[in-house]
């Protein structure tokens, strides 16, 4: 019994935290998996940016959004899974329609092109869900995903492609960490494992560059091969 007051007041605390207007739209902007810069959720919520960095504070303090820092710039993602399934529950119960943040950037540039050494954009994300979800790359903390390590089944896997894996364990470099991506505002893989997947892809003609830009064109038989290695949808 002397527990109930504390689980009363932890679910009200949270429901409140989610409950006003503001903080629940950019909750909601958040539920794409996307994340967003503080701006942006001040523009989707309709707030001034004082005010919505304070609304900012207090998700952040309920543990129902966190930090992503990309260089000089701030994101915000949720939490967690739980968080999100929190909401679209919420969203099931009220009937509502989960609200469209939409960016816009050059087709190209957003579709493929370099980030340093590795692959940016939609062709990039994809590349790094398709090496979690067939549990090539596995996180190093699943609550926290800052790195990722090699199964056994990645080994074995990006070995037959012709990537020297125990050459870029040698390597100074990180060998797989995410890196968020700023069209898809979803990470892609950085790291020497990225940049061997590059050179592998620009040496089969998966991926060709364009002169003096960062995009890369996705070949016929990148698109071809591709789709039959790593299961892509391009």
């Amino acid at each position: 019994m002397d527990e109930t007051p504390k689980v009363d007041e932890g679910v009200h605390t949270i429901a409140a935290a989610i409950g006003d207007p503001g903080r629940s739209k950019m909750l909601f902007a958040l539920l794409d998996s996307r994340a967003r810069t503080a701006t942006e959720l001040a523009i989707v919520a309709d707030l001034r940016a004082s005010t919505a960095s304070a609304h900012l504070t207090r998700l952040k303090e309920e543990r129902l959004v966190k930090v992503v820092k990309q260089g000089r710039h701030h994101y915000y993602t949720l939490y967690s899974a739980d968080v999100a399934t929190v909401l679209e529950g919420l969203l099931a119960l009220s009937g509502a329609t989960m609200p469209r943040f939409v960016t816009k950037y050059p087709s190209q540039l957003r579709h493929a092109r370099t980030c340093y050494d590795h692959i940016a954009g939609t062709l990039g994300v994809a590349l790094l869900d398709t090496f979690v979800r067939e549990e090539w790359l596995m996180a190093d903390d699943p609550d926290n995903t800052e790195s990722y390590s090699l199964s056994p089944k990645g080994l074995e896997a990006l070995s037959s492609l012709g990537i020297d894996l125990a050459e870029l364990e040698t390597q100074r470099r990180q060998l797989a960490v995410p890196c968020l991506d700023w069209s898809e505002r979803r990470p892609h893989l950085r790291g020497s494992l990225a940049a061997a997947v590059l050179t592998l892809a620009k040496k089969n003609r998966w991926v060709v560059g364009e002169i003096d830009s960062r995009a890369l064109t996705l070949t016929a038989k990148g698109r071809r091969e591709m789709s039959t290695i790593f299961g892509l949808k391009l």
